[in-house]
């Protein structure tokens, strides 16, 4: 019987172990630079809302940090990122310079809504709960 409870519990470490390397893994492909190419919502043509620059986002995950722009404004702030859970609405600094159109806007409270995230490849796309609401590319 001892063998037995002994087996499981190597097993059970066995797959524990995998999923939070699984996790790191996810977490660590976020490192880079992301340019939007997708946000739903607006009746208003993706490149009606940015037509000048897209907004980007630079995650550095070793620091928890987050840096971007919103197409018009910078921004920065702390990053907080749980398996493929992910929060920003912690305290982000951004400029304050005068933007025309929705666009900003809708970035960021888009950014705000998002509570998961799916990297695969060169695209994260931002979820809420399992609705995709923006998608982004890998810059290299």
């Amino acid at each position: 019987m001892k063998k037995h409870n002994y087996l499981i519990f190597f097993f059970i470490c066995i797959i524990s172990s995998c999923a939070v390397k699984k996790a790191t893994e996810d977490k660590n492909q976020l490192t880079g630079t992301w340019e939007l190419n997708y946000i739903s919502g607006p009746r208003i043509a993706f490149e009606g809302l940015y037509p000048n620059q897209k907004p980007q986002l630079t995650f550095d995950i070793a620091s928890n940090k987050l840096y971007g722009n919103t197409s018009c404004n910078s921004l920065s702030g702390a990053l907080l990122i749980t398996d493929n859970g992910i929060d920003f609405n912690t305290p982000m600094a951004l400029t304050k310079r005068f933007c025309e159109g929705q666009g900003e806007q809708l970035f960021l409270e888009s950014l705000k809504k998002s509570t998961r995230y799916i990297v695969n490849e060169s695209a994260l796309t931002l979820l809420i709960d399992d609705v995709a609401i923006m998608r982004f590319t890998k810059k290299p």
